[in-house]
């Protein structure tokens, strides 16, 4: 009984996709239907034009013609495989991107923002070298005052103390109370030394917030690309910098 009822079943579909020929032509097996051949048809012309098209173009193309795609291509086995640009990333990026996520990175940058923080205010912001980032700009009417100025004179300080950007005392100061803190050479040296130390260190930790704030947005940006959002690429990765993308504007519901 089942085996008639699929017997039955399969000649009903064969009478769907296909029709009999005639008694005399049964040996050449069943008739395709005319749809089904028209779509076959169609197939086969649209394969055949678009191969026509192919030699054409083959055929008209300038052998010394060149694009900019040329440069970034190479011929692998009669096969055209475009050469994908590395990303500029230092080996110590790279670590980090592969064993940390941006949490931990963003906590790092953070504590080392608040170490150059607390170190700025300890150094003052004073240049360790003796000379003064800034200038100052004295204004006179005439000549003649531009001639006899002095610059001891008019900061009323001693002409020893006017190279310093720091501990720069008045006369009056000084005549009223004692030079206080360490005066011998040996002392002094020791001192600049230590904050010249202390300089090299506020150096690297301003570094090192840089290179974990670029490392963090490298991170974001790999997580933003995750999205099937259509994007552009509107500059390249550098060490310094992640590459940034203009993303398709998207209504928010």
């Amino acid at each position: 009984m089942a085996a008639a009822f699929r017997k039955a079943a399969k000649s009903r579909q064969r009478e769907h996709r296909e029709r009999s020929q005639p008694g005399f032509r049964k040996h050449l097996g069943l008739l395709e239907k005319k749809k089904d051949y028209k779509l076959r048809a169609d197939d086969y012309h649209k394969k055949q034009e678009f191969l026509r098209a192919l030699r054409k173009k083959a055929l008209e193309k300038n052998p010394d013609e060149f694009y900019y795609k040329m440069t970034r291509v190479k011929l692998q086995d009669g096969v055209h495989i475009i050469k994908e640009t590395k990303e500029e990333v230092t080996p110590e990026q790279l670590k980090l991107m592969r064993t940390q996520d941006i949490k931990y990175i963003e906590m790092k940058r953070i504590a080392e923002a608040k170490k150059i923080e607390r170190l700025k205010s300890e150094l003052h912001l004073l240049d360790f070298q003796g000379k003064q980032q800034n200038k100052h700009v004295f204004f006179f009417d005439t000549k003649k005052e531009v001639e006899e100025f002095d610059i001891a004179s008019h900061l009323q300080t001693a002409p020893e103390l006017v190279d310093r950007v720091f501990n720069r005392p008045r006369i009056e100061t000084l005549q009223k109370e004692k030079v206080k803190g360490v005066t011998h050479q040996a002392g002094l040296k020791r001192i600049a030394k230590e904050r010249q130390k202390q300089y090299n260190c506020l150096t690297q930790r301003i570094e090192r917030e840089k290179e974990l704030f670029v490392i963090a947005q490298k991170i974001q940006t790999r997580k933003d690309l995750q999205d099937k959002t259509q994007r552009v690429k509107v500059k390249k990765e550098t060490v310094n910098s992640p590459a940034i993308y203009k993303f398709q504007s998207r209504r928010k519901r």
